[in-house]
């Protein structure tokens, strides 16, 4: 197993925990966090049936570490002279992406803080629990940055443009429940029950037919963006992929059988 320093790694049956460790930052992420978790997902991808992310301590995942950033820039004061979107493009882009894309359900459990690519990484989740005391931040307008991390895709899809500006442009605190009645999470919990019951859908997630469960997120984030036909043509091929899946004949065979359907992921 990796040694990691700003994360952990662990595997409990199915499900993958993966957990942002840097307790002295809320779990701020900079580039060697960044490329732990990518690598991190990679191997869960590949190890597991669904995921589960959250953070350790008070928070899930506070923003950029600006400290550790800040070492990989060549910050000049001439005006202009840096570009602080290189990255984005070297190193968030390809992880955000990377979650986005995975072949296996994907749980966020947020306790505390979701700042800035925290917030990103939270809503990257396919089921999105959160706990009492949790928030969601755009920090981004409190240091002159844009929102990243796919965020500004993600929250005018999510709640609309109005909230999502609202977020965006004043920089407020949306707690748990305020994030739940906007339809941004999809549950609340508190503080000590938010992993449990991560883990017991994880479970449950990892139990179904997760190589279906794969093509329904890969639509489901198609959806966004497809016209009516385009979407109809990618179900169709998405069912054609499900129907010839073993999972689909066990399915199929309990059904009729009036059992409990016992997938296997394939």
């Amino acid at each position: 197993m990796t040694q990691y320093e700003k994360i952990l790694y662990a595997l409990d049956g199915d499900v993958a925990v993966i957990t942002t460790h840097d307790p002295a930052t809320l779990n701020a992420c900079g580039p060697d966090m960044a490329e732990e978790l990518s690598h991190a997902f990679a191997c869960a991808a590949t190890q597991a049936r669904a995921i589960v992310l959250t953070g350790s301590g008070r928070g899930f995942c506070s923003g950029a570490n600006l400290d550790t950033t800040a070492s990989h820039l060549d910050l000049k004061p001439e005006l202009g002279a840096q570009d602080v979107g290189a990255a984005l493009e070297k190193v968030y882009n390809p992880l955000v992406s990377a979650m986005r894309d995975l072949p296996v359900p994907f749980v966020t459990a947020v306790n505390g803080a979701a700042a800035g690519i925290g917030c990103s990484f939270a809503l990257l989740g396919d089921i999105i629990l959160a706990s009492q005391n949790a928030y969601f931040l755009q920090a981004f307008r409190r240091i002159g940055l844009v929102p990243d991390g796919g965020s500004t895709y993600m929250l005018t899809r999510a709640i609309g443009r109005a909230r999502a500006m609202e977020m965006m442009l004043l920089g407020e605190k949306i707690y748990a429940p305020q994030a739940l009645e906007w339809g941004l999470i999809n549950r609340v919990t508190s503080a000590e029950d938010v992993l449990p019951h991560a883990m017991d859908m994880a479970r449950e997630l990892a139990r179904g037919p997760t190589k279906t469960l794969a093509l329904i997120r890969r639509a489901a984030w198609a959806g966004l963006d497809n016209d009516w036909a385009t979407q109809l043509d990618l179900e169709r091929t998405s069912q054609t992929l499900a129907g010839r899946s073993k999972d689909f004949q066990i399915g199929v065979k309990a059904f009729l059988a009036k059992k409990i359907a016992h997938f296997i992921g394939k």
